[in-house]
């Protein structure tokens, strides 16, 4: 393989993950600001009281937030591995780690 078919590899792999990027910020049922406020709200509540396997802390930042599509954001999160808050944290939010 020479050295402009590397490159032209590179370039179709880095289009490719923006692709994937957009296509994610796209998928978010809700201002990504919101989940980076619910990741740090769930790190300091399950730090207090621990995961009860439910979506309970969750549900309830989303009700304190006036969030209106709570249900669709669950959905989202359960779709994306997080089927409890715990989960959420550890599965979710590494997702926005890009």
């Amino acid at each position: 393989m020479d050295k402009n078919e590397k490159e032209r590899r590179k370039q179709i792999l880095n289009e490719l993950r923006q692709k994937q990027k957009e296509e994610f910020e796209k998928s978010l049922p809700i201002d990504r600001k919101y989940f980076e406020n619910l990741f740090d709200y769930l790190d300091n509540q399950l730090e207090q009281m621990g995961c009860d396997d439910t979506p309970k802390l969750t549900t309830e930042f989303l009700k304190k937030n006036k969030i209106i599509n709570a249900e669709n954001v669950l959905s989202w999160l359960a779709e994306n591995g997080g089927y409890c808050d715990c989960e959420i944290l550890a599965n979710v939010e590494e997702k926005f780690e890009n």
